[in-house]
């Protein structure tokens, strides 16, 4: 499973250029750009990404990659998981 993590151009402001920048190093993730991701009042308020279509928020940049981080190894654990 390769992750699709999405930023909006918009909310780099919050300083989550440096956290994009952070996952586009990782060759296991998509990561992807976007001019705007028509969530405007959150991209206002805080820094925030979509991660597999969920968004994650945090009260700041370094709170966020630890959130993606965690919503990336939830993600990973629900795929080991054998449904026999």
């Amino acid at each position: 499973m390769r992750p699709i993590i999405e930023f909006c151009v918009n909310n780099m402001h919050h300083g989550t250029d440096e956290v994009m920048k952070h996952f586009e190093q990782n060759p296991d993730y998509d990561v992807v750009e976007y001019g705007c991701l028509g969530n405007c009042g959150e991209c206002y308020l805080a820094p925030f990404a979509y991660v597999e279509g969920e968004i994650i928020v945090a009260e700041s940049a370094e709170l966020l990659t630890g959130k993606i981080n965690e919503k990336i190894a939830e993600l990973k654990a629900w795929e080991q998981i054998d449904v026999d």
